[in-house]
């Protein structure tokens, strides 16, 4: 069963109706979160329990429901958008017409006491009556479910007994400053819930489908099905994830990746719904379903971390167990002790008891980690950083060591071109015009050397056409973004693990290791020192060289370099105290050239088992992120405190890991660490607030300094204050 809850103000509501539920027959695996009022049960077939005891039992709590079943259509299901609630100004709401009536009772009362001032303890009196019926009702029922400690029990008490000692006018004001209380509970809940469906809200509603003929309709976006053409304007958001098939353009992902600067897709490129497109039309081909999409993955995972509970958040509610129950002895001993063996006055101590009372109520306490946890997440899924769950937020910020993947992780994860050394300039055809690219012939010494490089490289382009292998491919690209004109090769072949070979212009020509061509061809020393010196560099070298006079015409090297911002990525860990570590499978002079780059540790040629060893003697010393590509990192992932998957929206990201890196920035690993100290400390200061309130005033209230309404002001007012500071954490940079 899956209901949509209403009227949750803080996390110790949740507790109310899951110790309500837990006591019904044949109800089990019960999840209500707090954040996006959605409570998910299983209630057994043969159970004596109805669906429509479930709803009014949890109406009786004075909580609105509506069911949230699944209808027929599961394309219906897609966002979460689809389901939510009408938003409500707060004057439209249950609890703001209650403020507003209770306001209008508590001035006719003060009218009437001032013209006919004999009964005014009278009016007063009608008006706490009619104002705690509704509070006293549900405590009752809370009472009956198994919540007796509930705030609505200690303002029901604290009320009527001081209406019965003859503190009416008080008893009123308790009533009404416990109903804006509310009312103000209410309204920073629901601020802090926008979050969700303002990113719900991304996705489009409609649709432009197109049929095999190109007729265009419109349509809705959830009942889009796989491999549906439909057409993106410029200007329109992406209806559905998919494949570009036709067009071009540049699209704003910040919705989904929190990248600001606008992406270029063409042809065969991956598009997410709700991303933004900027200048070109697009036909796309649906690859997911509505229910299926990215943003729709995103809400559904932000979703269950704000239910899950972070370990803060589950000790506070452990102490507050004990809390209340606690307070509530303390005031009955503050009620009977002073009277029965100091010979004080039983009405005086018995209105600083019940103003103890309201001071126990743990809601500000309670609400203290989940408020600023669910501010934290939200943040962060905004800013492309998907954390799942409360904890991977609070272990984050506590980690003294990050290890880093190398390929796809500090690198781009695809080898470039990096140098084109020709050895032999003669030997090159230069005065052919079809390698010539854009240098002519009688230019200086310089564009000379422009030119036998761009020769060598479309031999190189020329050789590797045929090839699929990466660095081959890294080739034909460089080939093409220098402009060089490729000669048609014929023959082409491959010496599995050595060479490839093909005719070009009547040579033959074949493109392998140092080592091999070595075999092959004549290497002066001048040119091995070239070749180490690169070698050294950590990049992979391919030396081009004639078969038949075995002449070694010139090397290309490349390598997987570093992502733009992983020097800074680095460097701002190391200004928080967090070591960075690189592990990698890959050879030793790689390794070493591109951790001197970043100036960080290093461990290379590792296997998976090696990688798991490392991290587990790291952890021996404190605690460990490992951040990976999400793909070949999986056992290293789990095994560290805090795993972290870099990928820009990829399923795998999505699923692998604690946390996801939608943009694959490293310097992203920074911010995270950043958003949970800052959430830790917004914690802490929620605790001091909450206690510290509580705290003062428990004393102020026992020396007779103040009284039942300040009591109420001080829990409203600590509840108030603890959600708006836990608010401030969504303007985090």
């Amino acid at each position: 069963m899956q209901y949509r809850i209403e009227g949750m103000d803080c996390a110790s509501c949740v507790g109310k109706i899951e110790t309500a539920l837990a006591r019904m027959p044949g109800v089990s695996d019960i999840q209500l979160n707090f954040a996006t009022e959605k409570l998910e049960l299983t209630l057994a077939d043969d159970a004596a329990t109805q669906p429509s005891d479930i709803e009014k039992t949890i109406k009786s709590l004075g909580f609105g429901i509506a069911s949230n079943n699944p209808i027929e259509d599961p394309m219906a299901v897609a966002a979460t958008s689809d389901k939510a609630p009408h938003v409500q100004h707060w004057w439209q709401t249950r609890k703001g017409k209650q403020v507003v009536g209770l306001g209008l009772l508590m001035s006719v009362a003060y009218i009437i006491a001032l013209l006919v001032p004999d009964y005014g303890t009278w009016v007063f009196a009608v008006a706490v009556l009619v104002g705690v019926f509704p509070f006293v009702r549900q405590a009752w029922a809370l009472a009956r479910s198994g919540s007796i400690f509930s705030i609505e029990m200690l303002m029901s008490v604290a009320a009527i007994g001081a209406l019965i000692i003859g503190e009416a006018e008080e008893a009123a004001a308790v009533v009404f400053l416990f109903s804006v209380g509310e009312l103000f509970e209410s309204v920073a809940a629901d601020r802090a819930r926008a979050g969700i469906r303002a990113l719900a809200a991304l996705v489009p509603k409609t649709a432009i489908l197109l049929d095999a003929q190109g007729k265009q309709s419109t349509v809705a976006a959830s009942a889009l099905q796989v491999n549906d053409l439909v057409l993106v304007r410029p200007g329109d958001s992406v209806s559905a994830d998919g494949v570009i098939i036709d067009g071009a353009s540049s699209l704003d992902d910040s919705p989904v990746t929190g990248e600001s600067v606008p992406v270029a897709k063409a042809l065969g490129d991956q598009v997410f719904a709700g991303s933004i497109n900027i200048d070109g039309a697009l036909q796309v081909r649906v690859e997911k379903t509505a229910a299926d999409n990215t943003i729709a993955r995103i809400i559904e995972l932000v979703e269950q971390a704000q239910a899950s509970k972070a370990p803060t958040a589950r000790f506070i509610e452990k102490f507050s167990h004990y809390y209340t129950p606690a307070v509530m002895a303390i005031a009955a001993l503050i009620i009977i002790v002073p009277p029965l063996l100091l010979g004080g006055e039983w009405a005086t101590w018995l209105y600083r008891g019940l103003a103890l009372l309201l001071i126990a109520c743990p809601c500000a306490l309670v609400l203290s980690t989940p408020a600023a946890i669910a501010s934290g997440l939200a943040v962060g899924a905004r800013r492309g950083l998907l954390i799942k769950g409360g904890s991977a937020l609070e272990n984050i910020g506590r980690v003294e060591t990050v290890a880093f993947d190398k390929t796809g992780t500090l690198t781009q994860g695809e080898p470039r071109v990096t140098d084109v050394v020709a050895f032999a300039q003669t030997d090159l055809n230069v005065q052919d015009k079809g390698l010539q690219g854009k240098s002519g012939q009688g230019e200086n010494e310089q564009h000379q050397d422009i030119t036998a490089e761009n020769a060598l490289l479309a031999l190189f382009a020329s050789v590797e056409a045929s090839s699929s292998h990466p660095l081959a491919k890294a080739i034909l690209q460089h080939a093409e973004a220098a402009n060089v004109t490729v000669p048609t090769a014929t023959n082409a072949s491959a010496t599995a693990g050595k060479a490839v070979q093909a005719t070009v212009a009547g040579r033959s020509l074949a493109i392998g290791s140092p080592v091999y061509a070595a075999q092959q061809a004549t290497i002066s020393s001048a040119q091995q020192a070239q070749i180490q010196a690169l070698q050294n560099e950590g990049k992979t070298v391919s030396i081009l060289f004639d078969e038949q006079t075995r002449e070694a015409l010139g090397l290309v090297a490349l390598r997987d370099e570093l992502r733009d911002d992983a020097q800074a990525g680095v460097a701002k860990l190391k200004t928080m105290g967090v070591r960075a570590v690189m592990l990698t499978g890959d050879n030793r002079l790689t390794a070493q050239a591109l951790a001197n780059n970043l100036d960080v540790d290093w461990e290379a040629e590792l296997l998976p088992e090696d990688k798991l060893s490392l991290l587990n003697e790291m952890q021996a010393k404190g605690k460990v992120a490992m951040v990976g590509d999400g793909i070949n990192d999986a056992p290293a992932l789990a095994t560290a405190d805090v795993g972290i998957a870099m990928g820009g929206g990829t399923d795998v990201a999505l699923e692998t890991a604690d946390i996801a890196l939608l943009k694959s920035q490293v310097t992203d690993v920074a911010h995270l660490i950043a958003l949970s100290r800052a959430t830790m400390s917004n914690i802490h200061q929620n605790v001091i607030f909450a206690l510290g309130l509580k705290g003062i005033f428990l004393v102020t209230t026992i020396f007779g300094v103040t009284g039942l309404w300040i009591a109420v002001m001080a829990d409203a007012g600590a509840t108030v204050l603890v959600t708006l500071n836990a608010l401030r954490l969504l303007r985090f940079k």
